[in-house]
């Protein structure tokens, strides 16, 4: 790199930090949709990242699976890195490093004591099964332990009585192989999608047979980076999943992001993501990627559920997602001491709710034999649901079926 390229990145740095305020905001985003002190950086081959980081004053910190860098920099001097950066011509990309959640309705209208308990007392039914005819779909299918389903979440209790093994596990929050559940949601998710069922015990999964996979990305308060919910999907992919459920999302496009879904759609997986929770238009990522299916949340009326985001151009199907009954870790964890849900089961609201049941859905298509590729195995599921009303403008296709989705010529 020549002098004159110094030179020219040294002012436009120091111009920029002369602006910045002490909390930067990155122009356009809002407040706690990124993490302060952290970009993405994707470098051109043969570049030189240990020579630019000490040049602009940032942290080389870790590499994605896809050879993204995690880079530190000074909270103060984000805007300022990030805009020298993209004008580098070692760089491909650079972009904040959002902030992905639980897609889950935590202001739960519905009192907890109504729900499952150990008594078993006051439960609610799993409405949603016979709402996508689940049971019709059962006399052709239920599903098949070859077909892997990959849960990117908060983790999954590996020793819920209900649950299947986790057949593989990586913790992306904690960097170790324990993809434990410390939070609630993503055992929940785990239980729409494969519980064990026809045992006498509990609840039922879409699957009643099913091989789990459990990618960490969320700590425990369900909160975690697009670089973790990138590498999630990216492993997820790697280890075989022919299904992956993200019932999380963020405010924030994202190259990264995109980039993960794309290779995961390219290894043949199917993607169901939740479309979010804040009762408007606004997109939610990765959601609103081509190659995910977006989902949205009904009620037992097949109403859209009043938290749920939505819009047609963007938004694929719905799918049940009010008072979900399903399984919760045996311990206490985040959702259980700090919402007083339940342990062992409970029912949540959520688009989180929703897409697992749809990746469920994805899962019992790929076990019927029905289809030999991911894009099969969407078509089915998005040309087969219900035009129930709000079809069109909520969201394009239409509420899910079950049965129609596996025995569709």
């Amino acid at each position: 790199m020549g002098r004159r390229w110094w030179v020219l990145l040294t002012v436009l740095v120091l111009g920029l930090t002369g602006w910045v305020s002490g909390n930067p905001t990155t122009p356009g985003l809002p407040p706690g949709s990124y993490v302060p002190d952290e970009l993405l950086v994707k470098f051109t081959p043969g570049a030189d990242p240990a020579t630019l980081a000490r040049a602009l004053g940032f942290r080389l910190h870790h590499q994605t699976l896809l050879g993204v860098w995690v880079v530190k920099v000074p909270p103060q001097a984000l805007d300022a890195v990030l805009a020298a950066l993209s004008h580098h011509p070692q760089v491909e990309y650079v972009e904040p490093n959002g902030i992905a959640t639980i897609a889950l309705d935590p202001n739960d209208p519905y009192d907890n004591t109504t729900c499952y308990n150990s008594s078993k007392s006051g439960c609610v039914s799993q409405w949603g099964w016979g709402k996508i005819q689940a049971y019709a779909a059962w006399d052709l299918t239920t599903g098949s332990s070859a077909v892997r389903i990959a849960v990117v979440d908060t983790g999954i209790d590996n020793s819920h009585p209900d649950l299947p093994p986790v057949v593989a596990q990586w913790d992306f929050v904690n960097n170790d192989g324990n993809a434990e559940d410390d939070n609630g949601h993503g055992t929940h998710v785990a239980g729409t999608i494969g519980a064990l069922t026809n045992n006498g015990v509990g609840v039922a999964g879409l699957n009643w047979q099913v091989s789990l996979l459990a990618a960490k990305v969320l700590d425990a308060s369900g909160s975690g980076t697009y670089a973790q919910v990138a590498d999630g999907i990216v492993w997820a992919a790697n280890n075989g999943a022919r299904v992956i459920n993200l019932s999380l999302g963020g405010s924030i496009g994202s190259t990264t992001l995109k980039n993960a879904v794309d290779y995961a759609w390219s290894k043949g997986a199917v993607l169901a993501c939740a479309a979010g929770n804040s009762g408007s238009s606004a997109k939610t990522y990765p959601a609103a990627y081509t190659n995910c299916i977006a989902v949205a949340a009904t009620d037992e009326n097949d109403n859209k559920a009043s938290f749920s985001n939505y819009g047609a151009k963007w938004v694929d199907v719905a799918a049940p997602g009010v008072r979900i009954l399903s399984t919760m870790p045996d311990t206490p964890v985040y959702l259980t001491t700090q919402y007083g849900y339940f342990t062992t089961y409970d029912a949540l609201n959520g688009t989180s709710m929703a897409t697992p049941h749809v990746a469920g859905l994805a899962g019992l298509v790929w076990a019927s034999g029905r289809c030999t590729t991911n894009t099969c195995v969407r078509q089915r599921i998005e040309t087969t649901a219900d035009p129930i009303p709000g079809t069109g403008r909520y969201w394009y296709w239409g509420r899910i079926n079950a049965y129609r989705a596996v025995s569709a010529p």
